[in-house]
């Protein structure tokens, strides 16, 4: 687990979320927020924006989750 991963997972956590209530809620399956979760797919604009505003994210918290870590 990336720090990302882990950051956005604690969020939900605090929020009384998982994977099922937050996939729910953005209106996306459950498989598909999994694969965005782990990195594996990526959010769009307008699904970063409910995970912002859901769990209160302050802007350094919303740049840690969203920025894509490229390695050399």
């Amino acid at each position: 687990m990336n720090e990302q991963e882990r950051l956005l997972r604690s969020k939900m956590a605090y929020y009384g979320d998982n994977l099922q209530t937050l996939s729910d809620a953005m209106g996306i399956g459950y498989r598909t927020l999994s694969r965005k979760v782990s990195g594996q797919a990526d959010f769009n604009q307008s699904e970063m924006s409910v995970i912002k505003t859901r769990y209160n994210l302050t802007d350094e918290e919303y740049a840690q989750i969203f920025t894509k870590v490229v390695s050399v």
